[in-house]
Formats: structure tokens, sequence, C-alpha cells
């Protein structure tokens, strides 16, 4: 089984964790739209729609770039539209384009509050509304991962940073609720979420990565490609993180994501249940 000849149109491609899931794709020569509002050059920050659609091609794939800002309705459906229009249709959703910051209420400005909640929660729900349709008609085992955390009401991952904590737990809703919603019409709907920090360039954004054990995107991108060849008709309403989920899918090949690392620093959200477990199935399956 492989995504060859599958469209997938996936939500901040142009750079980081979303462009390696668009070349795991592209490698079974899959259809990619990358929908992003890089066009061009960032700053600080490298990769464009134009360069990531390069890359895709080079590793076998299709691509489409598209300059897409999710906050804007017109323009998302603007973009299912010329994805469908290209492609025949959409048979896999990825919802990455995310935005952060880890402040507190009062340090938060209204401008960055709604700049997280219209982008996160408003973005990734409409982008699945417009997207449904062509879903539904795909026939072709359809999902939808958003890369959002595993639910969870607890005050240690809010009292930080509530307003950020609030819009990527939206992000787990949409998961929790479209599961249940689209069940009936077989399409599968999961959430992704990270055991470590990636590294990533947008992270450097964020703050001073120098001192932290970082993993590459690749094996985000790798659980995902595992979740797309799950049956859609019963895989779903899932909150996976990606090194316990490729364990319990038989991958321990762990060591290629940061060869010779033992100690990461992990990702928000990660509850202690969850890193007791990857503790022990690395102690029994090892790293290679």
């Amino acid at each position: 089984m492989s995504l060859q000849g599958k469209t997938l149109f996936i939500s901040g491609a142009s750079r980081g964790i979303g462009l390696a899931i668009a070349l795991r794709a592209a490698r079974d020569k899959a259809n990619i739209a990358i929908a992003a509002k890089t066009a061009t050059p960032h700053p600080t920050l490298p990769g464009t729609i134009y360069t990531a659609a390069e890359e895709i091609e080079k590793a076998g794939g299709t691509a489409l770039p598209i300059i897409c800002d999710i906050r804007d309705e017109e323009q998302v459906k603007s973009a299912i539209d010329q994805t469908a229009a290209k492609f025949g249709g959409i048979d896999i959703l990825v919802s990455l384009a995310s935005a952060i910051s880890l402040t507190n209420t009062q340090e938060t400005t209204v401008k960055k509050y709604d700049l997280m909640h219209s982008i996160n929660g408003r973005g990734t729900w409409m982008v699945s509304k417009y997207a449904i349709p062509h879903l539904i008609k795909s026939g072709k085992n359809p999902h939808i991962l958003n890369l959002s955390p595993p639910l969870s009401m607890k005050e240690a991952w809010f009292k930080n940073n509530v307003a950020y904590t609030m819009s990527k737990m939206n992000m787990s809703m949409c998961v929790l609720g479209m599961a249940g919603e689209l069940r009936r019409h077989k399409i599968g709907v999961n959430a992704l979420w990270p055991l470590t920090l990636i590294g990533t360039a947008a992270l450097t954004q964020v703050g001073d990565t120098s001192k932290m054990k970082l993993r590459s995107p690749d094996i985000v991108a790798d659980a995902a490609y595992q979740v797309f060849l799950k049956d859609s008709s019963k895989f779903s309403g899932n909150f996976l993180v990606d090194e316990l989920f490729l364990r319990h899918e038989g991958f321990t090949n762990m060591d290629q994501y940061a060869p010779g690392e033992r100690k990461f620093s992990p990702d928000f959200f990660l509850p202690d249940e969850l890193l007791k477990e990857i503790d022990e199935l690395r102690a029994t399956q090892g790293w290679n």
C-alpha cells in the first residue's frame, strides 16, 4: 500500500514538519498542494511555497504551490477548489499551519491572541470544512490529520501560556468532534504530536535552541505516513505521539532521527503516563 496517485492538501508545508510530510508522500509519487503564505523569502526563515514545490518534484511527487492565508475564508475556498480541479479531488488533509506565543495572559497582546486563534483553531476548522466534501467523494482511504496535542484539561498545560494552549486544544477538539461527525463517511480524523522538540528553523523564533536536544522532522513525517496507510474507516479519533505510535507499529530505529542522542527536550502537553510508557518501550525494544 502506498500514497501513489493520492492528493494531499497540507497547510503550512513550505518548511519544517509540513515539508517533511510532503516529501515523504512525494516518494510515493503523491500529488501535494502546498498551501501557505510564504511566497517570497522570509527575512530569517528558509523556504517558500515555490522552493518546497521544487523539492517535492525532485522527490518524485507532483506539487501545486498555492498562496493561502488560512485566516481568509475566500483564500481557503479557492485553495481547496484549485487543488480539486488540478488533481481531481482531495484524499488527505493535513493541518499544520500554526502560530505560537509562549506568554502569560498579561504579556499576550490581543493581536497575538487573535493571530493564534484565527490560525490554530479557526483556520484548522475552516480548512476542514471546505475539504470535507472532497474527502467524502474520495473513496481512497481519506484522512484528516492535525498537528495538535493529546486533549488535556490539566492546569499544568494552561497556566504558563493560556492563550496558546487554548488555541492548540481547539485543534484537538476538532479531531475529537470531526472523528465522530465523519465516521459514517469512513474518513479517519486523527491528531499527531511530537514527543520531543523538533529541529526546525521556526523553533529558533521561539527561543535559543543551542542547548536543546532536538530531532529531525522526519520522525513526524514517518509517523504521519503510517497514519495515512491505516484503514480510515477503522482508525479515527486517536491522539498520537510520534515515537510511541511508530514503536507500536513495529518501527524501532529511533536513532536515525538524532544519531547518538538518548535524552531529548520533551515537547509540551505530554502526560506522565505516556512518558513512562515510552521509557518502558525504549528499554525493551532498543533504539535501532
